[in-house]
């Protein structure tokens, strides 16, 4: 297969290769260029949330909605006291 570079330094990767990697408008891919010249693009991997759990260890109990609001007050208050320097 084969595209064309346009003035702009845009080219369209041919629908074939499109649908056969899956790819949509708006996916990202890494662009490498080999010793040789030759340029190889792969899919950038994407991330999931996933991959954090385990992360942290397991909290000794549920903290109610009340301790969370009352710590998120308490950090808020302190971040933002008359006299502080960001």
């Amino acid at each position: 297969m084969q595209t064309t570079l346009t003035s702009k330094g845009q080219m369209t990767l041919p629908s074939a290769v499109r649908a056969r990697l899956g790819l949509e408008a708006g996916d990202q891919l890494l662009v490498t260029v080999q010793g040789d010249d030759s340029i190889v693009l792969t899919r950038r991997p994407t991330a999931s949330v996933t991959v954090l759990r385990g992360l942290l260890p397991a909290p000794k109990r549920a903290l109610t909605a009340a301790e969370m609001d009352a710590g998120v007050a308490a950090h808020l208050g302190a971040k933002h006291k008359p006299g502080r320097k960001p």
